[in-house]
């Protein structure tokens, strides 16, 4: 069972666990001559990793997601990762390829690994060539850098159009020992994964088998990061690593224990909390809206549902404009694909119901709309037809949403 324990502040986000440091630096990897904003983050662990992955379903996948998919399959020890941000690295042919690993061998050189033993990643604009003497000096510039006290300045390096970093950290007893789990996000647009979502990064420091870790992450992203939509839009560049580094000590966990159970709570509170932060902070969002949808045939049915509802433009309009026209979750459940039966469906919004055994149920709409102008909106849907249950984390449309991706290279 993952539990809550105070952290030194000095100790956030990924550098939480044991044996893991980080920094950032600022490469001006945008080209406007700002030598103020951190573009390059650097996570390293003192000792090696065990590492899992989960990666865009785009088909157009960005060079540095197809150099990490490469690097994992070797099945081998991970020392570090390395990201940057304002430039996708994505659509950007053969040279693409080559200033990935280029961009992985300058992290190596300076933390003293193999770049075999790096992962890494790249948000930004699609189809502009990275600035790899830049980003060289920039890695160099973090790997001096590096620190326990380094987590949030790499957090904050990885941000596009984000307007806070986001950090989390739980802790699990595993048998006798407390391991801790430690991670960052970023990503406040082009987001609606099949897979992870955006960029984000986890590390513990229990010591964990890579069939194991890799099973733990696929669980927890599928109810976590893959039940997450913004916009829509997939990236070509969405990347979730998991690194397991074993500094906390005790044995090795293995599939099916009562230990990685533990330990798999606690990660899926750091995911958890990634996510509301995410949603929070969505692009041109200006509330977050969190689905829950019990009562369905299954969960995977819970999760079509979840997602249909917090994905539609009708319903984030409609949170929007605080318009009670709760008529538009229903509709979108009708086309989610999941199995209900409409007369024992029931819909809650804000702690009210608002229609209930296929009828509306009699409701002071004002209060409705005072419920849709909250910073966040709960809807609890009822499909009345098994034991899934699911959530899904979204946002409202708003203009600024248009007008930041209206303007976004301009």
């Amino acid at each position: 069972m993952a539990v809550s324990s105070p952290l030194p502040a000095q100790r956030s986000g990924v550098c939480a666990p044991l044996g893991f440091r980080a920094s950032a630096a600022a490469a001006d990897i945008r080209g406007t001559g700002d030598r103020e904003r951190l573009d390059v983050a650097l996570i390293v662990s003192d000792g090696p990793c065990t590492a899992a992955g989960v990666f865009t379903r785009n088909l157009v996948k960005a060079a540095p997601v197809v150099i990490s998919q490469l690097t994992l399959r070797r099945n081998g020890p991970i020392r570090a990762i390395v990201v940057n941000s304002g430039n996708a690295n994505a659509c950007t042919g053969p040279r693409g390829f080559r200033d990935a690993l280029r961009m992985a061998t300058a992290a190596a050189d300076s933390c003293n690994a193999d770049p075999s033993e790096v992962l890494v990643c790249s948000t930004g604009v699609i189809g502009r060539p990275l600035p790899t003497d830049r980003v060289a000096a920039g890695v160099r510039d973090a790997a001096a850098a590096l620190s326990t006290t380094g987590g949030d300045w790499a957090a904050q390096a990885i941000m596009t159009t984000d307007t806070v970093p986001k950090t989390a950290v739980a802790n699990a007893l595993v048998g006798a020992r407390l391991c801790t789990v430690g991670g960052m996000a970023k990503g406040a647009g082009m987001i609606h994964p099949d897979m992870a979502t955006l960029l984000a990064f986890l590390t513990t420091d229990a010591a964990v088998e890579r069939d194991a870790l890799q099973g733990v992450l696929t669980d927890v992203c599928s109810r976590t990061f893959n039940c997450l939509s913004i916009d829509g839009d997939t990236s070509t560049n969405d990347t979730l690593l998991l690194l397991a580094n074993g500094q906390a000590g005790g044995p090795t966990l293995a599939a099916g224990s009562a230990q990685l159970a533990a330990l798999s709570a606690a990660v899926e509170e750091v995911c958890t909390s990634l996510v509301e932060q995410l949603a929070a902070d969505a692009e041109g969002g200006t509330k977050a809206i969190c689905v829950a949808v019990r009562g369905a045939e299954s969960d995977e049915q819970a999760r079509a549902a979840a997602r249909t509802v917090v994905l539609s433009p009708l319903v984030k309009c409609a949170v929007n404009g605080a318009d009670p026209n709760w008529g538009r979750i229903v509709a979108a459940l009708g086309r989610s694909g999941a199995s209900f039966a409409l007369d024992r469906s029931h819909v809650s919004i804000g702690g009210i119901e608002v229609f209930g055994a296929g009828q509306p149920v009699p409701v002071n709409l004002d209060a409705v709309r005072a419920a849709f102008t909250r910073p966040r909106i709960d809807i609890d849907i009822e499909l009345g037809a098994g034991e899934g249950s699911a959530r899904a984390w979204g946002c409202d449309l708003s203009a600024e949403y248009v007008r930041i991706n209206a303007d976004y290279t301009t």
